[in-house]
């Protein structure tokens, strides 16, 4: 198989090219750090091609892992071809990396996307005169249109290594008299066609390529005297040489190539911006959006189909059938009971989520798509940044709202590494797809017709983020200041269908992969542990193994007001998986009546809790530790297990702090209950945690460089 890389800035469409060269079920989104390793796939018309999607990078120098995982595949003897993903409407910034990419001695194909956007925008670009400055065969693509995409991997085929000439940028003289010395000093110690990449970054000091090119004493004396004079001639340090000669090229091929109707004007893009990043606005038309968002999916058009599955195929039409296959093939008595009180009614209470879990994921994938999630990472970081947090760690809170495990892999992209753990340590309090089943079971049954309870859950796991990174931020461990965080806003484009169904439907297919997993084992296993005792005699639920362990555990939970048995195995159940949660309940209030529907398990757990001690109950299993999966995850990024027990406890304490404090406030605002030695216990809580985030922090700040300050210093020194 022909390996081509497929490489580009972020958000320049290279992962939907991707996507309809190959058919692979790849995220698409609108922000940086969605692809940290490579993926790959196999072209769907070029049938001995494989494409390799490379993470999107502005660079080939190794600031983040990002770029360096692109800069050590590049430099690989693998690679026969680079296919380089160009955004039309910012080419003076994507050719950056396409220079560099052209020095590693690959062939490169430009494909110049979003030609489409370009044209909207009243510019052109002349593909054979960009062709003709670059050296490199460029092809106009359009992602959305799909457009130009097999010509251009067609191209790439085409121009592989060893079978075309390599014509490499050409800089000022002085530049290339100084590269000319250094290649000719390097002589046989590179590959003869990388020995341009390897001199001009020993000239910007790169420090991966002086560790690993073996050069001998004389060698490194001789380089280190070239960069020294041309230094001088220049009169600035290495590095800034070299990006400025990049810059200066890539302004004359750019003014020779590119060419613009009509005077520059403000884009649609530009006007929607002023208003859902404007500093007063942003914050309240985001919070409408996902009101919205939980609205449509929990409370209106999920609930449709959520009704649906649970009344009709789960609370009716399967139950009957499994019971008349069963009877009818004689199945003994405990094994029919395993089947439907059990698997059914585990399995199928929480496959019946799926049209809300279906529509949650549609909606999040239109505004991905669309670009407004990148946005909100831009306001949310101006947000961050005011608590001393960085705003590097919204990418990966927002990918929990699908999935802690993903979410909390997206930290890598975070270099600083106190930042990451506090990341790693709070994702996970968002409410992810299998955090929603509780979600719809609680604001269903207690709160049917409040449609504020299930967005307040996703601002309750925001608020919780946001206080706790603040604390954190001012212990000793984890202590610092907040990396900067610079990201790139795409052009707001149509949804594209395919994409955002793609996106929907991946979600809802993990989430039914799950419970025809994980959640399986886990209800056969409370089956059986609600149906027998220790001496494995068949009884009542009441007095089963599950209960008697619950009963143990109950008092625990008792100040937080779900310190019934059933409540307290089902919150532990959901250490292993957060859909295990409904399933327990589904077993253990089935019991009685095989084809009970969801409705009526909502009337059945009403009459065991108040509305008060649900939203405690639904608040702790949010925030608490998260599934067995997410803790791997956890224990993989954090490379140290007193790390992952510490974020695992952490997590657990903070949410029974917060339960104690739901509850036992609510009690006094809502019920009109007396004080009792709890609600001092929750004040002092209360008190503490506000402390904690208040106070000053533990690192030592640094000093307030000022003219007083200079001024001194000076005197002191005179």
């Amino acid at each position: 198989m022909i390996e081509i890389a497929l490489i580009g800035n972020p958000n320049s469409g290279k992962t939907s090219l991707f996507n309809l060269m190959t058919g692979t079920n790849q995220k698409v989104g609108n922000w940086p750090g969605v692809t940290v390793e490579r993926r790959s796939g196999a072209s769907k018309k070029c049938k001995d091609v494989m494409v390799q999607d490379l993470p999107g990078i502005y660079s080939l120098s190794p600031y983040s892992p990002e770029e360096a995982v692109a800069r050590d595949y590049l430099l690989g003897n693998q690679v026969e071809a680079i296919l380089d993903v160009v955004d039309a409407t910012n080419l003076e910034r994507n050719l950056y990396l396409t220079t560099q990419l052209i020095e590693t001695g690959v062939p490169v194909t430009i494909a110049l996307n979003m030609s489409d956007v370009l044209q909207a925008q009243k510019k052109q670009i002349s593909t054979e005169k960009l062709s003709y400055q670059l050296g490199v065969p460029v092809v106009s693509t359009s992602a959305i249109k799909n457009t130009g995409v097999d010509k251009a991997l067609k191209t790439a085929r085409k121009h592989l290594r060893g079978e075309c000439e390599i014509k490499y940028p050409v800089y000022s003289d002085q530049f290339e008299s100084a590269l000319s010395e250094i290649i000719g000093i390097l002589g046989d110690v590179v590959p003869e066609h990388r020995l341009r990449y390897y001199a001009i970054k020993l000239f910007e000091g790169d420090d991966f390529i002086w560790q690993t090119t073996p050069l001998s004493s004389f060698q490194e004396k001789e380089i280190r005297e070239v960069i020294a004079i041309t230094e001088e001639v220049f009169t600035e340090d290495a590095e800034a040489i070299v990006v400025n000669e990049r810059y200066a090229l890539i302004e004359r091929i750019t003014a020779m190539a590119q060419t613009q109707d009509a005077a520059f004007s403000m884009t649609l893009s530009d006007k929607i911006d002023k208003v859902v990043t404007n500093r007063i606005l942003a914050l309240p038309i985001f919070a409408l959006v996902m009101f919205l968002v939980y609205y449509l999916s929990i409370q209106t058009v999920g609930t449709i189909g959520t009704d649906w599955v649970n009344d009709v195929l789960f609370g009716d039409y399967i139950p009957k059938l499994a019971t008349t296959a069963l009877q009818d093939l004689q199945v003994q008595a405990w094994l029919q009971s395993l089947i439907v009180d059990g698997i059914i009614a585990g399995v199928g209470t929480v496959l019946g989520f799926i049209p809300q879990i279906f529509v949650l994921f549609l909606c999040l994938g239109i505004l991905e798509d669309v670009g407004y999630m990148s946005r909100i990472a831009f306001v949310m970081d101006r947000l961050f940044r005011r608590f001393g947090l960085s705003g590097k760690s919204f990418i990966p809170i927002l990918i929990s709202t699908g999935c802690g495990v993903p979410g909390i892999m997206a930290s890598r992209t975070i270099e600083n590494e106190r930042d990451r753990r506090i990341t790693i340590m709070t994702a996970t309090f968002m409410p992810c797809s299998a955090k929603l089943s509780i979600i719809a079971l609680i604001a269903g049954a207690f709160f049917p017709h409040n449609p504020f309870v299930a967005p307040s859950t996703y601002f309750l796991g925001f608020a919780t983020i946001i206080f706790s990174g603040i604390a954190l931020k001012k212990t000793k461990l984890l202590g610092g200041f907040a990396s900067p965080f610079i990201m790139e806003l795409p052009a707001y484009h149509l949804p594209k269908a395919k994409a955002v169904l793609r996106y929907a439907t991946s979600k809802s297919i993990s989430f039914v992969k799950r419970a025809g997993t994980i959640i399986f084992v886990l209800t056969v296993a409370i089956w059986f542990l609600s149906n027998y005792s220790f001496t494995l005699q068949a009884v009542t639920t009441e007095k089963s193994i599950l209960a008697s362990l619950g009963k143990v555990l109950a008092g625990l939970f008792a100040p937080l007001g779900f310190g019934n048995w059933k409540a307290t195995v089902a919150a532990l159940t959901g250490l292993a998986a957060k859909e295990t949660v409904v399933a327990t309940f589904g077993i253990l209030y089935h019991q009685a009546d095989a084809t009970e529907t969801t409705r009526s398990l909502w009337q059945t757990l009403a009459q065991d809790y108040t509305p008060l001690a649900a939203y405690s109950f639904m608040a702790f299993n949010l925030l608490c530790a998260p599934c067995f999966a997410a803790i791997g995850a956890i224990k993989r990024e954090m490379a140290d297990l007193r790390w992952t027990f510490l974020a695992v406890g952490f997590q657990t304490g903070l949410a029974y702090l917060v339960s104690l404090m739901i509850y036992q406030f609510g009690l006094v605002l809502f019920y009109g209950q007396a004080w009792t030695v709890w609600t001092g216990v929750a004040l002092a809580v209360a008190l503490g945690l506000a402390y904690v985030i208040l106070r000053k922090p533990a690192q030592n700040e640094l000093p307030l460089i000022s003219l007083d300050n200079l001024r001194q210093s000076s005197l002191k020194h005179s």
